[in-house]
């Protein structure tokens, strides 16, 4: 029987050989268990003005498709809100949850091809951390990612990117997202 070989992401493998043994060093951990690694990553996009269009949700469906190599939910309004004109069900949102190999891949392209691509980056802020070593990213727009094509679009859209790790603290996290790479702002002292 033919088994296809494991290929490990990039950014995978370099979590199990270098960034494992550098993180029980500075944490000071016993245990290899106590090493706080990457759970998943949820990408979302906030489109209300779906509500009146929802061939705008599949087209930032279909752009974020493209970026995550996953297929995405639409999320839809759970009440009515008469102020913003939303109805029950109406779809106000794109969201894709990435786990495994797709969680790496993705987190690789992001980290050494796409944010070097944002105008006037100096490094994602250090301060984006929520408490429990989960790290969120507002990004202005989805042209960042060379996926997607400038004629495809319809509108310049936005999206949060949230990093979730099984870090306790913010610092576990920092110093987790520090070895692999990730771009933070200099200037700060550790």
């Amino acid at each position: 029987m033919f088994q296809k070989p494991k290929v490990y992401p990039r950014l995978r493998e370099k979590y199990d050989k270098e960034v494992k043994g550098k993180l029980m060093q500075r944490l000071g951990y016993k245990n290899v268990m106590q090493i706080p690694k990457i759970e998943k990553i949820v990408i979302n996009v906030g489109v209300g003005e779906a509500a009146q269009n929802s061939k705008i949700a599949e087209n930032v469906a279909s752009q974020l498709a493209i970026i995550t190599g996953q297929r995405p939910v639409i999320t839809r309004a759970k009440r009515a809100i008469a102020g913003f004109r939303l109805r029950a069900g109406s779809p106000i949102g794109v969201k894709v949850t990435l786990r495994g190999a797709r969680m790496w891949e993705f987190l690789d392209r992001f980290i050494s091809i796409a944010a070097p691509r944002i105008r006037d980056f100096r490094g994602f802020s250090r301060n984006a951390f929520d408490g429990r070593g989960n790290y969120n990213i507002g990004l202005q727009e989805q042209l960042i990612f060379p996926e997607i094509d400038y004629d495809m679009i319809d509108k310049v859209r936005g999206m949060n990117i949230t990093i979730v790790t099984t870090a306790r603290t913010d610092q576990e996290a920092e110093v987790l997202l520090e070895e692999l790479g990730f771009p933070f702002e200099k200037g700060r002292d550790n």
